[in-house]
């Protein structure tokens, strides 16, 4: 009788998932990197959460990737929990350890700020304030990530202000949380400008934030990327300001859970955008 070695399982978490672009990305780096695994989208209920998590190191699951509306809940599923897991408050990557516990971590900042410096070479964080546009749980990560790396100041405004505050609440005196109404005031002299709220994403309410006081010199970004090019990127490409798409932080906070289940640290490179895209 042959022993075969077990084939390691992947997939992502979420309801729901069909639109998950994530399948499409970790196929890519097992076919490039010759690893023979699987990764699978899972459309799981909340009421079926706990027994499902349970379930999938029994089948052959390394781990899976968590997104929306799973991301808080898995925090309290899991034996160990990163820092940066527990400063966000949330969690997109679980991986099943050979001990049987379940390792929590959330690496979209990571993801945020490598998407930077590969797309804007130049940007440095202790250049001037950052202006965060939105206050959920894209703001969250962003927002532990810039202080992380040395941002002296992050101007936070959010269409409901306690959101914002309850984050500045969090993350202390570095956010300044300004109104709505006023939130094109806190573009100047800012040298990091980011959309993490759904503005400008394909059905959503367009993004109507004036740029007039929005330097040239400012690197802009957009957590969304659908559209790849939002109007917030245009407009301030426009202004003369280097732009950075929100598909490479998808690409990015990927790659540290691929290399976890897999063994190898995928390169995000033209061919893995151009395979997400599906050129």
């Amino acid at each position: 009788m042959i022993d075969h070695p077990r084939i390691p399982l992947a997939g992502v978490i979420g309801s729901p998932v069909a639109h998950s672009k994530s399948p499409r990305l970790h196929t890519h780096w097992l076919k490039t990197y010759d690893i023979r695994g699987y990764y699978i989208p899972m459309d799981v209920a909340q009421s079926d959460l706990k027994e499902v998590i349970a379930a999938l190191p029994k089948a052959g699951f390394v781990g899976v990737n968590v997104t929306i509306p799973h991301k808080e809940t898995v925090l309290a599923l899991a034996d160990v929990v990163t820092d940066r897991a527990a400063l966000i408050g949330a969690a997109n990557t679980l991986i099943f350890r050979k001990d049987g516990r379940i390792h929590a971590d959330n690496t979209d900042g990571y993801g945020f700020i490598a998407n930077l410096k590969q797309n804007a070479p130049g940007w440095t964080a202790s250049a001037g304030p950052a202006a965060v546009i939105g206050a959920g749980g894209g703001a969250r990560a962003v927002i532990a990530s810039l202080i992380e790396v040395g941002v002296p100041e992050i101007r936070l405004a959010n269409r409901t202000r306690n959101r914002a505050e309850a984050l500045r609440s969090e993350f202390g005196a570095k956010v300044i949380v300004h109104d709505w109404v006023q939130a094109g005031n806190m573009l100047e002299d800012a040298t990091t400008v980011v959309n993490t709220s759904s503005l400008g994403m394909e059905g959503k309410p367009e993004f109507r934030i004036p740029l007039d006081a929005l330097s040239p010199k400012a690197v802009v970004t957009d957590l969304v990327y659908t559209p790849l090019r939002t109007t917030l990127l245009e407009q301030a490409a426009a202004i003369g300001c280097v732009t950075v798409d929100g598909l490479g932080m998808l690409l990015h906070q990927a790659a540290p859970a691929f290399e976890r289940w897999f063994g190898t640290r995928p390169e995000v490179d033209q061919a893995t955008r151009d395979a997400v895209l599906g050129a």
